[in-house]
């Protein structure tokens, strides 16, 4: 991986500088939830640190809008209305610096065919109105501290319904790839994609100073 460390940008100056189609975004978010998966993420990583990362989501592209648009499975929660599931939402969700203090974008240097097939993949998943899966979350969750277990299906498994990274993961499977070998898509987390051995250029601007880099060496399983 080679990674460039970025600072003195807003969000919308990062993502609108690095987001392109195909192209996957990493946030680490703040709320309680957020924080609890950076936390378990923990498992993974060699010096036993959070993971800067909380969410993953795919850049779909600029619209006639004049907005970068993305997909991504995800919790939406306003006073009226709740989303839970595969969405496309703007970009613009992320330009809060206060409450995404992380970001990354990373290119897996795909072609234009490769590109279409991951977004159609994607798309596949927003025209069946995927659910958003707390509990395969869980399950993943579960599955950090036995290694072995990422190996087989996910034992809170749903049809019809995938969590983001999850979500990611599936779509990318298109274009033939695997960010972790070994490991079903349903138990891919955003710590996962970020520490891919397959080769990808990422931008990181991750502000918090408690908050390792991205770049480091996995723990052994």
């Amino acid at each position: 991986m080679t990674q460039h460390d970025v600072t003195g940008l807003t969000n919308a100056e990062f993502l609108e500088r690095h987001g392109a189609p195909g192209r996957i975004g990493l946030a680490g978010g703040e709320l309680l939830i957020e924080r609890a998966i950076r936390r378990v993420q923990r498992h993974l990583r060699e010096d036993r640190s959070p993971s800067p990362w909380s969410h993953a989501f795919i850049f779909t592209g600029r619209r006639e809008d004049g907005w970068q648009w993305v997909l991504e499975s995800d919790l939406e929660i306003h006073r009226r209305q709740i989303r839970l599931g595969v969405q496309e939402n703007r970009v613009a969700k992320y330009h809060d610096e206060r409450a995404f203090a992380n970001l990354a974008v990373l290119d897996f240097g795909l072609g234009e065919a490769a590109t279409r097939r991951v977004l159609s993949s994607a798309l596949d998943l927003l025209a069946g109105q995927v659910r958003y899966s707390l509990g395969e979350l869980v399950g993943t969750l579960l599955a950090l501290r036995k290694p072995a277990l990422r190996t087989r299906r996910n034992l809170l498994d749903k049809d019809n319904a995938c969590y983001c990274s999850a979500m990611v993961a599936h779509a990318y499977r298109a274009a033939s790839i695997d960010f972790t070998a070994g490991v079903v898509a349903k138990h891919i987390t955003p710590e996962d994609i970020a520490a891919s051995a397959v080769p990808h250029e990422a931008w990181v601007m991750a502000r918090s100073p408690t908050l390792p880099r991205l770049l480091h060496r996995r723990r052994k399983a």
